[in-house]
């Protein structure tokens, strides 16, 4: 059943500069709105982990992954615009 897939999301952001705040700002809300319950986010700090984010292709922050369902998708930016956010990750028409 489709209400019943959960989310997974990473976050790679760069310590505590303004636009990975924004990003996961915007990320909590959009989850709390659109996926309450059914999601989970890992935000990983590429200041704290360099070797992973090179590890992982990940050369610019804010950066979000969708890792499941899949199909994989990422998206780049501070995930301001919600519409846009929502299309870029396969998640229009996802029931709250």
């Amino acid at each position: 059943m489709r209400s019943q897939t959960q989310y997974k999301f990473r976050l790679y952001v760069a310590g505590d500069a303004l636009n990975s705040a924004q990003a996961r700002a915007n990320l909590t809300a959009l989850c709390r709105e659109h996926l309450a319950g059914r999601h989970q986010i890992e935000v990983v700090d590429v200041f704290k982990e360099p070797k992973r984010a090179l590890a992982d292709t990940i050369f610019m922050t804010p950066t979000l992954v969708k890792l499941a369902p899949l199909p994989e998708r990422t998206i780049v930016g501070t995930l301001t615009h919600t519409q846009t956010v929502l299309q870029a990750l396969g998640l229009l028409g996802v029931s709250p």
